[in-house]
C-alpha cells in the first residue's frame, strides 16, 4: 500500500507535456460507455455488455472501410436506428407504466 499509491500518482506524469488535461478529456469514453449501455438496454448489464461489445466492433469496422473522421458518427447513427425500431435497447425491457 506504501508503494502503490505514489506508483500511481506518479504514472502519469511522462504524458503531461505531450497531452496537457482540459475540462473535456474524459468527455468522449463517458459518451461511449452511456452509448454502450443506450444500445443493450438500461438496467439489463448482460445488454450493457452486448451494447459496449457492438458499440466496439461497429466502431473499429467504421474506422477501417468507411473513415476514420465519420466512426464517432456512424456509431451514432446505428444508435439512432436501434433505438427507432427497439425503443428499450437491445436486450431491455418494455415496462409498463402504473399511474
Amino acid at each position: 500500500m506504501l508503494l502503490t499509491v505514489p506508483i500511481t500518482a506518479a504514472s502519469p506524469a511522462p504524458r503531461m507535456p505531450r497531452r496537457p488535461a482540459v475540462p473535456t478529456t474524459g468527455s468522449m469514453p463517458g459518451i461511449k460507455a452511456f452509448t454502450a449501455a443506450v444500445l443493450g438496454g438500461i438496467g439489463s448489464i448482460p445488454g450493457a455488455m452486448l451494447g459496449g461489445i457492438m458499440l466496439g466492433i461497429i466502431e473499429i469496422f467504421a474506422k477501417a472501410y468507411i473513415s476514420t473522421q465519420l466512426a464517432n458518427a456512424i456509431v451514432f447513427a446505428v444508435l439512432i436506428i436501434v433505438l427507432l425500431v427497439k425503443p428499450a435497447g437491445l436486450l431491455g425491457k418494455q415496462l409498463k407504466e402504473k399511474v
